[in-house]
């Protein structure tokens, strides 16, 4: 490829840079941001052109800010979502480990080495939270005109780790029975609740009586995890359920204390009725994995139990897949009567020994069913009767 004056590569760099004179005779040096040849060759023809036009080129130059400061810039950013509660401890720590690093000075082998020494005393999925809160931060960096997009480029070449499957805990039909049966009273719907509809504790605790719709059978869910509207079903036991709630003027909420307010946290009143129940290993959160997975085993499709959990993804949705092999068996026995290969029914085999006259095609050890009958056939004569 034919060299183009006034382009060139940094070392250890792959963005096209150019240089040029300005109108005064001082060289100008400039990064394309580019890793297209064809970018910073426009570039350069449009800096040119102002100079020949008498105009200086007005070059924005990315000051080398610090990790603290991307970070103060990003927890402002943060405030809207919902997990800004969770964000602000992983930037907090992040914070404390980079502080004043420049944002330049990221690699992927730094990042690597910080992945390594976390894994000391955390697990891969909280290690992985970590550096998923790291790549958006310098993608928003990039957004802001904080760094460069090279920068960005080696910190997203570091992979995530490899994480090993999701607990996946839930009761059986005996064990929800003496689960609801140990609630004490203010517990006893919130857990019913969650059994049959799967929502999250937040979603239930959260609940107001506006969203609840008992005439049409459903409920509506603005605020979820993934930021989309999702509608849960209200089926009779439910529906019985939600009706001897008592529905007080005093609050808007559907599951409240004496005096009104929303329970923020059911975290002691079900561990004790797990004890009472004799169910140990089981959190709040098992219950919508216990809703789930009753479906699968019950036959339901993993597309709907996807849309009634309100996943995002298939994938999230997938880990319930193994509780129904029957269904799997199921769907390979639909082969039988579509193909049918190397299988006969009763009616070829019939048809096969009929047709061979006297066996002459059968192994001499076999006798076809011709010769067996004779002309008669099955159906004994009636003796002129």
């Amino acid at each position: 490829m034919a060299k183009t004056k006034g382009l060139y590569k940094r070392k250890a760099s792959r963005l096209w840079w150019i240089c040029y004179q300005d109108p005064f005779g001082k060289m100008q040096y400039e990064s394309s941001r580019s890793t297209s040849r064809k970018d910073a060759e426009y570039l350069l023809a449009c800096r040119k052109k102002a100079v020949g036009e008498g105009k200086t080129p007005e070059i924005k130059r990315i000051k080398n800010h610090s990790f603290r400061e991307l970070a103060g810039e990003y927890l402002r950013w943060a405030e809207r979502q919902r997990c800004f509660p969770t964000k602000k401890v992983l930037v907090g720590q992040l914070v404390e480990v980079f502080g004043n690093y420049p944002l330049r000075g990221f690699t992927s082998r730094l990042i690597e080495q910080y992945q390594t020494e976390r894994l000391q005393r955390n697990k891969p999925a909280t290690v992985n939270r970590f550096l998923a809160t790291l790549k958006h931060m310098f993608t928003k960096a990039v957004e802001w005109e904080m760094v460069e997009e090279d920068t960005l480029k080696k910190v997203r070449r570091v992979k995530l780790l490899k994480e090993p499957p999701g607990r996946l805990r839930f009761l059986s039909k005996k064990e929800c029975h003496a689960l609801t049966e140990a609630c004490i009273s203010h517990l006893k719907p919130i857990v019913i609740t969650a059994l049959h509809t799967g929502m999250r504790k937040g979603e239930i605790l959260g609940l107001k009586w506006e969203q609840v719709d008992l005439r049409h059978g459903f409920i509506l869910l603005d605020n979820t995890k993934n930021g989309e509207r999702r509608e849960i079903y209200i089926n009779d036991t439910l529906r019985a359920t939600l009706e001897g709630v008592p529905h007080g003027p005093e609050s808007e909420y559907l599951f409240t204390d004496r005096n009104g307010r929303p329970f923020k946290e059911v975290k002691k009143s079900f561990a004790t009725a797990c004890r009472r129940a004799g169910i140990n290993g089981f959190r709040f959160h098992d219950l919508r994995h216990t809703f789930a997975s009753h479906l699968v085993m019950a036959g339901k499709d993993i597309t709907s139990v996807k849309k009634l959990l309100g996943h995002k993804s298939l994938n999230m949705t997938l880990r319930y897949s193994h509780l129904a092999p029957s269904h799997l068996a199921d769907a390979v026995k639909v082969l039988d009567e579509k193909i049918g290969v190397g299988r006969k029914d009763s009616s070829d085999l019939l048809d096969t020994y009929m047709t061979l006259g006297q066996g002459s095609l059968l192994p001499a050890s076999r006798k076809s069913l011709y010769s067996m009958v004779g002309p008669p056939g099955l159906e004994p004569g009636t003796n002129g009767l």
